[in-house]
């Protein structure tokens, strides 16, 4: 029994016409005949009454009609998926990224996809501690966007864009441009930052910024959460600093003050990926690249 075999049994018990249905699939009328006869054979029972003038399902054919029509339904719908799947159009990709991006880059980026791919199904995770490169080797992600470039000889990364760090300060802050010279005035400002013992890049640049300006800051909060970070600023309860995409979450009680630092974006994914569907998102990526 073939599928094609029960597709010409469902095309008969509609028309309840060989020569019509023969005609409608295809085929000569003798070949239909042929394939119905054999599908009966290897099933044991009759699906048809025939006579020179009529052609009526029996009670078997009835019950077989309405149960293959709903599994060639599925089987067709599942095929349709395969193809879309093998065309990189359909399937499910995970993605990591820093929160930073949140506010302006992601949304952009996942309306590009949106557009293009409408049927890809997006699974997105913004991890604390957890490395990109750990987890695009563990599959546990497909592709990361990060702050750092990943090193790694089965990963590839490109640089997307550059934007600057930024001190946040409450709206009615004594801090502005003027004072950029030299951060140290600030050592004596309570800080809410990402912990400096942490091994992310972000913590790691932070520690380096803190070097450069010789001196190290109060930290009266920790936290890797940019959004919580700016309410607490908001509320007057500290300074930070930020990339500048937070920018972008337009908080009105909080000045951005541009350093002349920056700070990068990168994509990675892994590298000789066989999977069509991550590699037309890495190019829809590329094709935003600042």
């Amino acid at each position: 029994m073939t599928i094609q075999q029960i597709k010409y049994f469902l095309e008969l018990s509609s028309e309840l016409h060989f020569w019509k249905t023969a005609e409608k699939v295809f085929i000569s009328q003798s070949s239909l005949s042929r394939q119905i006869q054999s599908l009966e054979n290897e099933l044991g029972l009759k699906l048809f009454e025939r006579d020179k003038r009529n052609v009526k399902l029996t009670d078997a054919g009835k019950f077989l009609q309405q149960h293959w029509t709903m599994t060639i339904k599925d089987l067709d719908q599942i095929q349709r998926q395969a193809k879309k799947i093998d065309e990189g159009v359909l399937g499910v990709v995970s993605i990591s990224y820093p929160g930073s991006v949140a506010f302006n880059f992601l949304p952009n980026f996942l309306e590009i996809i949106n557009t293009n791919l409408p049927d890809l199904k997006l699974e997105l995770t913004e991890p604390n501690d957890d490395s990109h490169e750990k987890l695009l080797l563990d599959y546990q992600t497909d592709i990361a966007f990060s702050r750092d470039r990943i090193e790694n000889e089965n990963i590839d990364s490109l640089k997307l864009y550059s934007e600057p760090i930024c001190i946040v300060v409450p709206e009615n802050h004594w801090f502005d441009k003027a004072s950029l010279n030299d951060l140290k005035v600030l050592q004596h400002e309570k800080f809410i930052i990402s912990g400096l013992h942490k091994k992310t890049f972000f913590a790691s640049l932070l520690r380096s910024l803190f070097v450069k300006y010789n001196f190290e800051p109060i930290t009266s909060i920790e936290s890797d959460f940019g959004g919580m970070i700016l309410n607490l600023v908001s509320k007057g309860l500290g300074i930070s600093i930020l990339p500048y995409s937070f920018k972008f979450a337009k908080h009105k009680k909080v000045r951005f003050i541009e350093l002349n630092e920056e700070i990068d974006l990168f994509i990675s994914w892994r590298k000789n990926e066989q999977n069509k569907t991550i590699k037309k998102v890495v190019t829809f990526a590329k094709a935003i690249e600042r």
